[in-house]
């Protein structure tokens, strides 16, 4: 996250005394990944942020594959995943590899009971339905509908939904995500030509602080495991933090398109990146303008990515029988491309009203069994002219 962003109160110099009204001092915790190397914030606990009472129980939740290695295209209508109250029971994972588990979730209630913290991954949350706030120990981040919601790893948070109706796409992520490396300069700022700028981040305001010494549950998922812990004093009792490591909002909404004269490959879609995948947005925009222009994608092959898609609203130009929470998988090795139709179906159109998200990974995603049972049957064949 390469813009600095600070709350509450802070010292006027890092690592050096800072007390609290009562004399004691307050607990400078450096919260960073790879290292000392990599982006970090610097928090100031009014308790001890170790205080571990108890370890009650641990939970493998590590995904069930149902299909390993395949070449086989795929449909997955995740609409069909039935809601549950619970945030963490409603996660459904689908298509995972070592480097990301993709999948989606249909809470009902908000997160009060516990917190939690992800200590393996960094999550994309989509907001596809619904909107609340984000808790987190750096602050809160309202969201609504088409937001990403990017948290590191580590970060402790809670969630409130407004409603019961809630739809997300997720990805864990076990490289950091970061804005694309191509739209920053070596100072870590975006340039001219990037689709989204700072201005367009929602950052976490409205610092929590709570100073109790009181008992307090939280859920921590380490290798696929999750642990319920009991903590001495509230995980929110930061009372200030400076740096550039914490989570943070951006809306698809305000993602602007890159077009051209001819059709743009997918590269100026891309919204986030990783070491081992990207994050594109597919928005309302202009078709090409180039007198013979086929706006309809290219047939293209997969030989160093899977692609995955989420549709998330208005007419997918390329593809037929696709609805607003459809999730296709194009698994490299095999060619994809528009569907039959569709690209004489596009020329003379002037622009789209698409939404959707895209997950291009580098290693092939392998299938889970929750995913197996979404899978209309069929998709690998919805090329065939017949």
């Amino acid at each position: 996250m390469p813009i600095y962003h600070k709350q509450g109160t802070i010292p006027p110099k890092r690592h050096t005394q800072f007390r609290r009204p009562d004399g004691e001092l307050y607990s400078e915790q450096l919260f960073g990944t790879i290292g000392f190397d990599g982006m970090s914030s610097l928090l100031y606990h009014h308790n001890r942020p170790t205080m571990v009472k108890e370890i009650v129980k641990s939970t493998d939740v590590s995904p069930k594959i149902g299909l390993e290695k395949h070449i086989r295209s795929l449909k997955l209508v995740s609409f069909n995943v039935k809601p549950k109250d619970d945030f963490l029971e409603a996660r459904e994972p689908l298509l995972v590899n070592n480097d990301v588990h993709i999948g989606v979730a249909a809470p009902k209630q908000s997160m009060t009971d516990y917190f939690y913290k992800n200590a393996d991954a960094d999550e994309m949350l989509f907001i596809h339905k619904g909107s609340g706030t984000l808790r987190t120990i750096f602050g809160n981040i309202p969201f609504e509908y088409g937001d990403y919601l990017i948290i590191p790893r580590g970060v402790i948070y809670q969630i409130d939904f407004d409603t019961e109706e809630n739809r997300i796409f997720y990805a864990e992520s076990f490289t950091p995500i970061y804005t694309p490396k191509r739209y920053r300069n070596w100072f870590g700022q975006l340039l001219e030509h990037s689709p989204y700028c700072e201005r367009d981040y929602k950052l976490p305001e409205n610092l929590e602080t709570h100073t109790d010494l009181n008992e307090h549950l939280m859920k921590v998922k380490k290798q696929g495991v999750l642990h319920e812990m009991v903590y001495e004093g509230h995980p929110f009792d930061v009372v200030g933090w400076d740096g550039y490591n914490y989570p943070y909002g951006f809306s698809i909404h305000n993602f602007e398109p890159i077009t051209g004269r001819i059709h743009q490959p997918p590269p100026v879609h891309q919204t986030f990146e990783t070491s081992a995948f990207v994050i594109c947005s597919f928005v309302p925009r202009l078709y090409d303008y180039h007198p013979k222009s086929i706006p309809a994608p290219y047939n293209h092959s997969n030989i160093d990515s899977d692609e995955v898609l989420y549709y998330v609203d208005g007419d997918f130009m390329s593809r037929n029988g696709v609805e607003p929470g459809n999730i296709s998988l194009h698994p490299a090795g095999i060619p994809h491309g528009p569907h039959p139709g569709a690209v004489e179906r596009s020329i003379g159109q002037k622009g789209s009203e698409e939404l959707a998200v895209m997950i291009d990974t580098f290693r092939p995603l392998m299938v889970t069994e929750n995913a197996m049972k979404l899978d209309d049957g069929n998709y690998y064949q919805s090329w065939l002219n017949s």
